[in-house]
C-alpha cells in the first residue's frame, strides 16, 4: 500500500487511496477530505490537506506505507475529528509463492486450480488460465487486497464455481519493464524465498 504526495503538482496535499471505485463522493472535514464509494458508501480513501504540518518526513511522488507512517496518518485524522482507526494490514500484498500442486478445473479446459505457499500457515488456492503454470513452480502471487498497476484490485472470488483467493502474475500484469507479448506468469528462478515480498 502506497502514499503519494507531489507539492508542485497537487499542493501540500497526502493522497491516500484505500481501495478503487468508479464513483466517488466526498466529506471534508478540517483538513481532511474521507473520500466515499457513492454506491457502496464504504471509505476508500483519504486527502490529507497542509500536509506539511501533520507529517515529519514527506518525499515526492509514491511512498510506502510504514507502520510509523500510519501512526502519523492515524495522528492526523484524530486532530481533525474523523473517527478511523485504520485498522490496515500492511503485510506485502505482492510475494514470492510456491505451486505445491496444480489440477485440472472441472468446468474449464483451459483453467487450473493451484494449491499455492505464500509462506504462512494456510496455503492459498488460487484458479489461473495462464498456460505454462505448473506444480513446483516460484511465481509471483497478488495476494486478496493487493492493487495492481492497472488498478485492479484483487479480491476473493469463483471462477466457473471454483473459489480463488489471489492471482498468480505475468510480467506484463506487475506492469515490468521487457515484458514478454506472449501470455504467460512470471516464473521466478528457484533459489526465491516462499513468502518474501516481491520488489517490482
Amino acid at each position: 500500500m502506497f502514499v503519494y504526495y507531489n507539492q508542485k503538482g497537487v499542493g501540500d496535499v497526502l493522497l491516500f487511496p484505500l481501495k478503487n471505485s468508479e464513483k466517488v463522493t466526498f466529506e471534508r472535514n478540517k483538513d481532511i477530505a474521507t473520500i466515499i464509494d457513492e454506491e457502496t458508501n464504504e471509505i476508500i480513501g483519504y486527502n490529507i490537506f497542509n500536509a506539511s504540518n501533520y507529517f515529519n518526513e514527506l518525499s515526492t511522488g509514491k511512498s510506502k506505507l510504514t507502520e510509523e507512517f500510519l501512526v502519523e496518518i492515524r495522528k492526523a485524522l484524530e486532530l481533525n475529528n474523523v473517527a478511523d482507526k485504520l485498522d490496515i494490514d500492511l503485510s506485502p500484498k505482492f510475494v514470492v509463492g510456491y505451486v505445491t500442486d496444480m489440477q485440472a478445473h472441472e468446468n474449464a479446459d483451459k483453467l487450473r486450480v493451484c494449491q499455492v505457499d505464500v509462506g504462512t500457515s494456510d496455503q492459498l488456492q488460487i484458479v489461473c488460465g495462464a498456460p505454462n503454470v505448473d506444480k513446483g513452480q516460484k511465481v509471483v502471487v497478488a495476494k486478496v487486497g493487493a492493487i495492481m498497476p492497472s488498478g485492479l484490485e484483487i479480491k476473493p472470488t469463483q471462477l466457473r464455481g471454483v473459489d480463488s483467493n489471489g492471482m498468480i502474475c505475468s510480467q506484463k500484469e506487475l506492469g515490468l519493464p521487457n515484458a514478454p507479448k506472449e501470455k504467460g506468469i512470471y516464473v521466478l528462478p528457484a533459489d526465491e524465498k516462499v513468502g518474501s515480498e516481491f520488489q517490482f
